[in-house]
């Protein structure tokens, strides 16, 4: 008898597996052109943001496989969705609200989220983006562009 109800979960479960892949969110998939990144104070602090923050703050999104298949793919979608619209360091041409905050994010653990595991750094790395990160996009201010409009004119 248990058996039996064993395998009636397990063919309802993959049914319904089968059925939400029906669902048309969560495979939008693009990477629109970077059009001007912010003045990095240096490659290092570039290539920790690129590992640690890209996926979901820039347009060089890496999209895993697991990244089609319902429900993780509405998850990734979201996240990079509502990532890019908060800070995009691809769209540095346009104002980003919440520069001024990526370096007291990172500071707290806020950013990278633990649910993506790749995206963790060593303490040292961390601190390193930290100071990168206030160094070249301020701290806290939320001025705009990051630290200023003028300098990423140069």
């Amino acid at each position: 008898m248990v058996k039996g109800w064993i395998g009636t979960i397990v063919v309802g479960m993959a049914i319904l597996f089968l059925l939400v892949q029906a669902v048309p969110y969560g495979r939008d998939h693009t990477n629109p052109p970077v059009r001007q990144e912010p003045v990095w104070d240096g490659p290092r602090t570039r290539e920790l943001a690129a590992r640690a923050c890209f996926d979901c703050h820039s347009n060089l999104t890496d999209w895993p496989w697991y990244s089609n298949l319902a429900p993780v793919s509405w998850l990734v979608q979201r996240d990079v969705h509502e990532g890019r619209r908060k800070v995009n360091f691809s769209e540095w041409d346009r104002p980003q609200k919440e520069a001024g905050e990526s370096a007291k994010a990172t500071r707290k653990g806020e950013m990278p989220p633990w649910y993506y595991p790749w995206a963790r750094l060593s303490a040292a790395e961390r601190d390193a983006l930290v100071q990168g990160l206030a160094a070249s996009l301020g701290q806290g201010e939320g001025g705009g562009r990051g630290e200023g409009a003028e300098r990423h004119k140069r």
